[in-house]
C-alpha cells in the first residue's frame, strides 16, 4: 500500500510524478466491457492495475492496494459481494455509479456503498444528480444533464458523504466540502471510446494512492484532458484515437502539465 504524507503532491504535475515513481497497485472492480482498456490506461499512466473482483479475495487484495475503483457498470452478484468486501479495507476508493437512477439493482448498491465513505465519487452529471436524490438518471450510461446542472447536487453529496465529487463532462467539475475546480479542455472523441470515463475513475484511484482525494481527482481529470487533446490531433477517428490516447498517456510528462496549468490548478 502506498502511504500518503503531509507532503503529498498538491499539483497535477507533482501527482503525475508521484504516480510514476510509486507505480501504485490499483485494484479495479469494474465492468466487463472496459477491463482491457482500463488496465492499459493505468499501465500507460504508470500505475499497476489489478482486476481482482472475486469474493473472498477482493477484500484481502484491497488491503494491500494503494487505491481501489468500484465501478457499477455490470454489477453481477459476485462483483457486488466483492465490492462490499473491498470498500471496508481502509484503502482510498472511488465509486463510479454507472447508470444509477433508472436501474434498481445498481442504484440500491450505490446507496449502500456510500455508507463506506468513498474518497471520490466520479460520474456524469445525470448519475451524480440521481445519486444525490435530485434526478432520475440519464439515458442508460449517457448523461442528459450538464456538469453545471449537477453542481448543487455535487456539493450536497460531498457534504453528506465527505467525498470529493467529480462530475465529468465538457468541463469537468470537481468539488469537496470546501473547494471547487473546473477542468477545461479534452477531446469529445473520449466519449466515442468505450471505457474512456470508466478508466478515468481508475486513474483517480491510482492518484488517490499518492495524494489527497481532491488533488487526485483534479490530477486525473487534467491528465485525461491533456492526453485526449494530444491524441485527437493525430487521430482519424475513434479507433486510432483509442490507441493514440494510450500513447499520449504514456508520453505525458509533469512538465507538460506544468505548462498547461501554470504550475497549479
Amino acid at each position: 500500500m502506498v502511504v500518503r504524507t503531509s507532503s503529498s503532491p498538491s499539483t497535477p504535475a507533482e501527482a503525475l510524478e508521484a504516480v510514476r515513481r510509486a507505480a501504485p497497485l490499483t485494484q479495479c472492480i469494474t465492468n466487463a466491457v472496459v477491463t482491457n482498456f482500463t488496465a492499459n490506461a493505468l499501465l500507460a499512466l504508470g500505475a499497476a492495475p489489478a482486476m481482482c473482483d472475486i469474493p473472498g479475495e477482493a477484500g484481502m487484495f484491497a488491503g494491500i492496494a494503494g487505491g481501489v475503483l468500484v465501478n457499477l457498470g455490470t454489477p453481477t452478484a459476485e462483483q457486488r459481494d466483492a465490492a462490499r468486501e473491498a470498500v471496508v479495507a481502509g484503502t482510498p476508493w472511488v465509486l463510479d455509479p454507472v447508470a444509477v437512477g433508472a436501474l434498481p439493482v445498481r442504484t440500491a448498491l450505490a446507496h449502500e456503498l456510500l455508507a463506506a465513505r468513498p474518497a471520490i465519487i466520479r460520474g456524469n452529471a445525470s448519475e451524480i444528480l440521481a445519486l444525490a436524490g435530485t434526478g432520475a438518471g440519464g439515458r442508460g450510461v449517457d448523461a442528459t444533464d450538464s456538469p453545471s446542472d449537477a453542481r448543487d447536487a455535487a456539493v450536497a453529496l460531498a457534504g453528506r458523504t465527505g467525498a470529493t465529487v467529480a462530475v465529468s463532462g465538457e468541463i469537468d467539475l470537481i468539488v469537496d466540502a470546501d473547494r471547487e475546480a473546473r477542468i477545461v479542455g479534452g477531446s469529445a472523441l473520449l466519449t466515442q471510446v468505450t471505457g474512456g470515463g470508466c478508466a478515468l475513475g481508475a486513474a483517480m484511484a491510482a492518484f488517490a494512492a499518492v495524494t489527497a482525494p481532491f488533488e487526485a481527482a483534479v490530477a486525473a481529470s487534467t491528465v485525461w484532458a491533456a492526453a485526449s487533446e494530444r491524441a485527437a490531433r493525430s487521430s482519424r477517428g475513434p479507433g486510432s484515437f483509442a490507441a493514440a490516447f494510450l500513447d499520449e498517456l504514456a508520453a505525458l510528462s509533469p512538465d507538460d502539465l506544468e505548462a498547461r496549468t501554470g504550475g497549479g490548478r
